[in-house]
């Protein structure tokens, strides 16, 4: 079923979609443009807070999901178990869950504890993020489920180390 609707996708192939698939395969690339997002907010105090959830979380993503979940399950990519060519330079890691998907997903559910509004554009870059890592054959639509749901509860986590320790917008 997973390599039927990537087949499906791949069938969309065009000029258009390669450009913008690859440009968010560089841009979420260790989920450096996340960090550098929560490292923005936290030079602002009024986003002060939500960077440092921001922070948080992707880290708690590293860890889950590079360090734990892709060395454990040991998925290998679909361009490697069907034999197809990729127009983005071979991967040396795991499949499961997608890192991309995970860290655009827990920083746009950090976000959204605080800006909703903001936090929907995030989401909908994440599906985008989601949907260029099937279109570029290095994922599997179970890898961007598991992504998106590591980046849920790497969230959900953040926030409750923050009240745990009773981080308050007044103090920062």
């Amino acid at each position: 079923m997973e390599k039927l609707i990537l087949d499906l996708i791949a069938k969309s192939q065009n000029t258009i979609f390669d450009n913008m698939s690859i440009a968010f395969n560089i841009l979420g690339t260790g989920g450096i443009f996340f960090v550098i997002i929560g490292i923005v907010m936290i030079l602002n105090k009024k986003t002060r807070l939500m960077g440092i959830h921001v922070l948080i979380s992707l880290g708690l993503c590293l860890i889950l999901g590079n360090l734990l979940l892709k060395p454990t399950i040991g998925r290998v990519r679909p361009y490697v178990k069907f034999n197809r060519a990729i127009i983005v330079e071979p991967l040396k890691d795991f499949s499961f869950p997608s890192g991309h998907t995970y860290s655009a997903f827990s920083t746009a559910f950090s976000i959204n504890y605080y800006d909703e509004e903001l936090g929907k554009f995030m989401m909908f870059v994440g599906a985008v993020m989601g949907f260029t890592r099937m279109y570029l054959y290095v994922h599997y639509p179970t890898d961007i489920l598991g992504g998106v749901v590591l980046g849920y509860i790497c969230a959900k986590i953040a926030d409750l180390i923050l009240k745990q320790i009773n981080v308050k917008k007044s103090e920062m």
